[in-house]
């Protein structure tokens, strides 16, 4: 969710590496040499917390956490893959359920079922082996710059298929989903859309209409896209139904009114897992994160940290994030099996159709 997520929106990224420490738990895995133990958090470079709510952990259970960030959610859980034999990190945050397959077919994660699972919704706990544990959800949608539409007097499109109308030629930006999450989310809400039979003549249509292709979610948003920071040229760019709330929070002074509106009929529902990965040598410190990553404190902190929605029910949400976040109310889905039946084919199919 996401965020982006995914979750999604980060401008308040946990600075380069090390968060907190504290005093070792007797019961805790191998010390490092400071007497505390260290695990390492690999992550889309999406992932952020608060230094407040990371220490709290640290006081609770002598457990310092390192974060590698790892690119974009699809590089990253690459790079997890690749490296199993000899992993880069002791937990995992960031697959997610366009993902997921991938991960759990190349056997990096160790089973795990938490404890805190009791207070998380049965639908989003897609994996009955608990590979991995949700985190949270979020609407990867289309989302659009308000002045820019102002200024030209041109109507904000709605749907999928406006984006293709030629008064919105050259004005799309979107992430390539062979590495990136969101990029892949978009690429599955038009097949959801269009069916297995139409959406390469749809995305065909899009390349036509000028659509522009960027690697990741950080590019395309804080550069290519003209309502965000980055001041580009895009009006138009596949991010997260809860990135305008991100725009308010993170203004000075802050508008009554987000710059940037999600497009709620171009979404895809996306949820964020984290997992432990398969060979690590602190699996109780591990274990020890993934339970708090679910616990009240994390999960009322992660709305205005990643901007995503907490997947521990009845989590309470800052009173921005409620007036300005959307929900979209019918967000394309498919089944997770027919996800992992045909990501890689489809994927192949959009590089040659839009690539090629």
């Amino acid at each position: 969710m996401r965020r982006f997520h995914a979750l999604a929106l980060t401008l308040s990224l946990l600075s380069a590496a090390a968060i907190v420490a504290g005093p070792v738990s007797a019961s805790a895995s191998a010390p490092s040499r400071s007497g505390n133990t260290t695990i390492t958090l690999m992550s889309h470079d999406s992932f952020a917390a608060s230094k407040k709510v990371m220490r709290a952990f640290t006081k609770k259970t002598g457990v310092t956490v390192k974060v590698l960030p790892s690119g974009d959610a699809g590089a990253a859980v690459n790079q997890a893959i690749l490296t199993k034999s000899n992993p880069l990190g002791d937990v995992f945050f960031g697959i997610d359920n366009t993902l997921l397959s991938r991960g759990l077919d190349a056997g990096i994660f160790e089973p795990y079922t938490s404890p805190e699972l009791a207070n998380i919704s049965k639908d989003i706990q897609l994996d009955p082996r608990h590979r991995v544990t949700p985190i949270d959800t979020g609407d990867v949608c289309v989302n659009f710059d308000r002045k820019y539409f102002t200024d030209k007097k041109l109507t904000v499109p709605q749907t999928l298929d406006d984006l293709a109308k030629p008064e919105y030629k050259g004005l799309l930006v979107v992430e390539n989903p062979a590495t990136s999450s969101p990029g892949l989310a978009f690429l599955l809400a038009t097949v959801s859309k269009f069916g297995p039979d139409g959406w390469r003549a749809y995305w065909e249509k899009l390349r036509d209409n000028g659509v522009k292709v960027v690697d990741g979610w950080e590019q395309a948003y804080n550069t290519e896209f003209s309502g965000s920071a980055g001041k580009g040229d895009y009006p138009l760019v596949v991010s997260y139904a809860t990135s305008p709330p991100a725009e308010v929070v993170n203004a000075d002074p802050q508008p009554d009114e987000p710059p940037t509106g999600a497009l709620l009929d171009t979404c895809f529902r996306q949820i964020e897992f984290a997992g432990i990965l398969k060979g690590t040598t602190h699996e109780k410190a591990a274990k020890q994160f993934i339970d708090f990553m679910l616990s009240e404190q994390f999960q009322e902190d992660m709305p205005l940290q990643m901007y995503v929605f907490p997947a521990r029910d009845g989590t309470k949400l800052p009173s921005v994030f409620v007036k300005y976040a959307k929900v979209a109310p019918r967000p394309f889905a498919l089944p997770p099996e027919e996800i992992a039946k045909n990501r890689d084919q489809w994927i192949d199919q959009w590089t040659s159709t839009v690539l090629g």
